[in-house]
């Protein structure tokens, strides 16, 4: 897929096996932003088998200007027994801070959009850090509501171990 503007030509493109560093260098630089980069244990190697392993369990998409990486988006399917179909759960969108405001994000989500479309999905969703008000406003921009109702919980590390080998989740 290519996206022409004004400005410049941006090409989208499905991830590859070679691009795991690039994507990987772009996730420590969004978890930069985020004020997160200690939070990141993934290696390219982890990013390589999560995304084309034999248990490959998410995809990522590429943006591209120039032949360089200027963004990306990772996503997995989830599934809706409400709606009684698949979903999309993007985990994350990053474009580099030079590139922002080109159309390039919304580039990314329009493709997520149409692979959504394309598999039947029943909706397409993601979390933003509530602080993140340029994000926030582009996703209002689009047309995406917050659901504010909704708490994100998670289980990880310990909590996650205790509670897979029988015993209590600390609270």
């Amino acid at each position: 897929m290519t996206i022409t503007n004004a400005a410049s030509q941006i090409d989208i493109r499905t991830a590859a096996p070679e691009d795991c560093p690039a994507i990987h260098s772009m996730i420590c630089e969004l978890a930069e932003y985020e004020n997160l980069r200690d939070a990141v244990q993934s290696t390219p190697a982890d990013l390589s088998d999560a995304l084309f392993g034999e248990n490959a369990c998410a995809e990522a998409i590429l943006a591209f200007y120039e032949n360089q990486p200027i963004g990306f988006a990772l996503f997995f399917t989830t599934f809706s027994t409400f709606v009684g179909r698949p979903g999309i759960y993007l985990e994350d969108l990053y474009v580099k801070p030079a590139h922002r405001g080109k159309g390039v994000g919304k580039s990314l989500l329009g493709e997520i959009a149409r692979i959504a479309r394309e598999r039947k999905c029943g909706r397409l969703e993601w979390a933003v850090l509530n602080w993140n008000e340029p994000a926030i406003r582009f996703y209002q921009s689009i047309g995406a509501k917050p659901l504010s109702e909704w708490t994100v919980n998670r289980l990880d590390g310990g909590g996650l171990s205790r509670l897979a080998s029988g015993g209590k989740a600390e609270t």
